[in-house]
């Protein structure tokens, strides 16, 4: 055993003795495995968030389109590729009336 400078508070943990048999929790193995399961859990719910507000922004993006778009009958709601192909055109017809005036 290592003599103890005075006013030591006794051995460091690397030199302590550990009593055979009993470990602290899971093994390192099994805790590893069991963080990084965590890690990718955590990682994928922030995913599918991010992709969620994408898809709501896109949608409310495409919603303010549809209201400044004139469309006939009223009621009637484009999908989002008519909504985009109408787009298109209407600026398309709205630049060709410019250029002819």
């Amino acid at each position: 055993r290592p003599v103890e400078a005075p006013g030591s508070r006794g051995l460091r943990r690397a030199e302590a003795k550990r009593r055979p048999g009993r470990s602290r929790g899971a093994p390192r193995a099994a805790r590893t495995a069991e963080t990084a399961q965590r890690i990718k859990r955590s990682r994928r719910l922030k995913a599918n968030n991010r992709e969620r507000n994408r898809m709501h922004n896109l949608n409310a993006a495409l919603d303010a389109l549809r209201d400044v778009l004139p469309t006939f009958p009223e009621d009637a709601k484009l999908t989002k590729i008519e909504t985009l192909r109408f787009a298109h055109n209407y600026i398309w017809a709205l630049t060709e009336t410019l250029r002819l005036a």
